[in-house]
């Protein structure tokens, strides 16, 4: 007898998905640049873009020093949208003649000195993921990236977008790590709470023997 398989969605692969225009850039920053597309209001459409032009602009901090840095987001940020975002541009917008092949690629950079406050362990961590295989793989860069969004909340006392954690992670691992449906926590207890939670109690500690001493 045939199973009816009709209530069972239709799983989709990375090989269905289609073709990333910028891959270094991952998925999650298409679907941003996607989004923008689609937004009706051409201020916020331009606000929205230029976040996206920060979110890439991050992603390659060692770069910010090289010739036309912004220029290249831009271009990149246009190319990603297959030329047809209208948004207000500091630069020439430009079109798919523009570039006769691949667009000038912003390389992995050989020593990610910027992102130190991801610490030794992270990166640890990471080379044992390269390791692994499957579902295992899966949770334990599930564990890396909250782990790094933890420690950025805890360097830079802010809000953080689960894309740039992600995309920071597949910098970090040289683009060897899948980072495609990785979900984060959205309840992080932050190493600084505990820090304060154990100094407070140690000072509590302290009056209650002072007190007894005094008697």
């Amino acid at each position: 007898m045939t199973k009816d398989l009709s209530h069972i969605p239709d799983v989709e692969y990375n090989t269905d998905r289609p073709d990333l225009a910028i891959p270094e850039y991952g998925r999650n920053v298409h679907r941003m640049v996607e989004h923008c597309m689609t937004i009706e209001d051409r201020e916020k459409r331009n606000a929205v873009a230029q976040s996206i032009i920060d979110v890439i602009g991050n992603l390659n901090p060692h770069l910010r020093d090289t010739p036309d840095f912004k220029h290249k987001l831009w271009d990149h940020l246009f190319i990603m949208s297959d030329f047809k975002l209208d948004v207000d541009s500091p630069y020439p917008i430009p079109t798919a003649e523009t570039f006769a092949g691949r667009p000038e690629q912003l390389e992995y950079p050989a020593r990610t000195y910027k992102m130190r406050h991801y610490g030794h362990i992270v990166r640890q961590l990471i080379t044992e993921a390269e390791g692994k295989e499957g579902e295992e793989q899966k949770e334990l860069i599930r564990q890396i990236a909250n782990q790094m969004k933890r420690s950025y909340l805890t360097w830079n006392k802010d809000t953080v977008d689960d894309a740039i954690i992600l995309q920071e992670l597949k910098v970090l691992s040289q683009g060897k790590l899948d980072i495609e449906g990785i979900e984060l926590s959205n309840e992080l207890v932050l190493p600084s709470s505990t820090t304060a939670s154990s100094s407070s109690s140690k000072n509590r500690r302290k009056k209650k023997s002072r007190t007894k001493r005094k008697k």
